[in-house]
């Protein structure tokens, strides 16, 4: 990202230019909501129920950033079945955690993606992090059960969050196996670590992350790769705005199989402050515009960054 950064400033062109040109003037990005509100300051669990996230997707659907896609985590990740007594054989609050789901917790899941869906209608997709560490037959059933709600994707049934194996095999006879879209792919390094999940159609949309994958141009080679072979693409995010605007760039610059990419931050205000050089609002009826000053069209705010040092370190002295 940097070394895209001082090219692009070097020969005064914005960094979509260098990797090929844009496809598109804005790109759409999609807001992570977590789980539910936390109902009772006492009980963690509160924040798991039907009525949590119903009330969080009030919430997050009123936001003026005006996203057309949230996404909510059930399952594993976030603890949700964890909060459910009986929801689970073998799993525990390690990570990562793994499990057989029992009918208690599916009914769960599944009680919880019908109030989001009550709240959110047809009018804003829903996305699902839904593990990973569910066993082959409860991703199965988990899927086949999503199916009426027409969800945007489920993520990370098998493997994904802190596990960079791609379990190809099972995926695909997952993805195969039901319509619900299957999502994996935010920890695989490298265009390599994708090829198998690709070429053999193993899931239904890919997840790279720009800071883990291997950069700008990695992240755009692999959405081109994926469109070879009808995968669509919604790269994961979960960095600060240069990470956040340097996939603008790759995005801007992918092929038609683009869905969204992730923000992580809609709750933090100081957020934007890191760096010098966005536009405000940045993210407009789910949309950010495409920057087209030099380089990744920012430049880092060194007074905000020191505050946030962590003790003893120094910044590039």
């Amino acid at each position: 990202m940097a070394l895209w950064d001082i090219c692009g400033k070097t020969f005064g062109l914005p960094i979509y230019r260098l990797i090929g040109g844009k496809v598109r003037d804005k790109v759409r990005v999609y807001c992570d909501c977590g789980a539910g509100v936390l109902l009772d300051p006492n009980n963690p669990a509160s924040m798991h129920t039907p009525e949590a996230y119903a009330e969080k997707a009030k919430c997050m659907k009123a936001l003026p950033e005006g996203f057309t896609i949230l996404k909510f985590d059930i399952g594993f990740h976030g603890k949700q079945l964890l909060s459910v007594p009986g929801a689970s054989f073998e799993a525990e609050e390690t990570y990562p955690t793994r499990g057989h789901v029992t009918e208690r917790g599916l009914k769960s899941e599944i009680s919880i993606v019908s109030a989001l869906k009550d709240v959110l209608g047809d009018n804003i997709g829903l996305a699902l992090d839904c593990g990973p560490g569910q066993s082959f037959p409860s991703a199965l059933k988990l899927a086949k059960s999503l199916e009426p709600f027409n969800v945007t994707w489920a993520e990370d049934l098998l493997t994904g969050d802190l596990s960079p194996s791609t379990e190809v095999k099972l995926y695909k006879i997952l993805s195969q196996s039901t319509t619900t879209p299957i999502l994996t792919g935010e920890q695989i390094y490298l265009r390599y670590g994708f090829r198998d999940l690709i070429s053999e159609h193993a899931v239904d949309i890919v997840a790279p992350d720009v800071s883990d994958v291997g950069g700008i141009a990695e992240l755009k080679w692999i959405g081109e790769f994926a469109d070879l072979y009808g995968v669509l693409i919604a790269p994961h995010n979960y960095g600060l705005p240069i990470a956040f605007i340097a996939t603008v760039h790759a995005a801007a610059a992918m092929p038609k199989n683009f869905i969204a990419f992730e923000h992580h931050a809609a709750h933090i205000p100081q957020w934007e402050d890191f760096v010098k050089g966005l536009e405000k609002p940045l993210i407009k009826s789910g949309f950010v515009s495409v920057p087209d000053k030099p380089g990744l069209g920012i430049e880092v705010n060194e007074s905000v960054v020191k505050k946030y040092l962590v003790e003893g370190e120094d910044f590039f002295e």
